[in-house]
């Protein structure tokens, strides 16, 4: 596991896990103007990979456009600007600390909530709105087929949390800047082809699902089952879909949620907008009975997403937080 805060002027050498898998065909593309034939493809996705891209998904180009350019704009004022919007909470602007555990990265960002655009514009914040509103739509439309891909009832059993109006949603626009040398404070990754800087260390995201997309400069990287880490292609149509830990307990382990990290590029910067869907805080998490077999075992504890989401601020970025709810461990942290 990549944990940043310690040793970080030391290469973590994974020359020898860059070889694709054999049994990997490529990063799961899913068409959504076909419906009958997605479902299962997902299904087929969340299980072996924990992850898909999905196009015609019915987000507005211009506003993916439009927003990241806003996006640009803010990340590109200089830093006395930049840092004004620097809370004393976790939402606003926020440089290089990941979390509140000593977790770094070389990377810039803004984390918002579905009702807390600190930005500096009213366009920028009009936008980011629409967005979150749009990819939430995308999110339901996913989590309904979902379910009925895993033949469970009622279809909305997952879609409902994301459609809540106490949904705990999660917006955060990240930039991460060239790196062409580490410097001894950065950590990075030895490979055959040179040295690439942290942007974001290994982790899983705790919500429900997320939903990406970035600009074309690569970086994203997801570990599949055998350990294997693989590069998600950049593109201008298509969103990346997570399997979240949230998602995992409430397929009973059928879905798996994914390890992913980022990777800064050495001469272009990269900007990536993500949608983390999140069950209202009181919400109970278990494992669906709807899914579980004659005879099967809950997996997990019975929790509230607050009492996970709590966990997540008492952990480091790349630890199994679900462990600590698993069956057999003791359900707190």
């Amino acid at each position: 596991m990549v944990m940043l805060s310690q040793d970080q002027n030391k290469p973590i050498n994974l020359a020898n896990k860059w070889n694709k898998s054999t049994d990997f065909k490529g990063i799961p593309v899913i068409d959504l103007s076909c419906p009958e034939d997605a479902k299962n493809l997902m299904v087929n996705a969340c299980q072996d990979y924990g992850f898909f891209k999905v196009i015609n998904h019915g987000v507005p180009l211009w506003l993916v456009s439009e927003l990241e350019n806003e996006t640009m704009e803010f990340f590109n004022m200089s830093q006395y600007e930049k840092n004004k919007y620097c809370p004393p909470n976790p939402l606003g602007y926020c440089t290089n600390k990941i979390g509140r555990n000593g977790d770094v990265g070389l990377i810039e960002y803004l984390l918002f909530t579905s009702d807390h655009f600190p930005t500096n514009s009213k366009n920028f914040s009009s936008l980011a709105k629409e967005y979150v509103e749009a990819v939430r739509k995308l999110g339901c439309n996913i989590l309904e087929l979902l379910a009925e891909g895993l033949k469970i009832e009622p279809k909305s059993v997952l879609s409902r949390m994301l459609s809540d109006e106490n949904a705990d949603t999660v917006f955060r626009l990240n930039h991460y800047p060239p790196c062409l040398d580490p410097s001894p404070n950065t950590a990075y990754l030895a490979s055959s082809n040179g040295t690439n800087c942290i942007g974001f260390g290994e982790h899983t995201d705790p919500h429900l699902i997320s939903i990406g997309r970035s600009n074309t400069t690569s970086g994203l990287q997801i570990c599949l089952p055998d350990e294997t880490w693989v590069p998600v292609p950049p593109d201008q149509t298509s969103f990346f879909i997570n399997v979240d830990d949230m998602l995992q307990v409430m397929t009973n382990g059928r879905f798996k949620s994914v390890r992913h990290r980022v990777v800064t590029d050495r001469l272009k910067s990269r900007v990536s907008m993500i949608y983390f869907g999140g069950p209202p805080l009181m919400e109970k998490i278990a494992p669906l009975g709807s899914l579980m077999e004659a005879g099967e075992e809950s997996l997990y504890h019975e929790f509230t997403w607050f009492e996970y989401k709590t966990c997540t601020y008492k952990t480091r970025l790349a630890d199994d937080r679900l462990s600590f709810f698993h069956k057999g461990s003791h359900p707190s942290v």
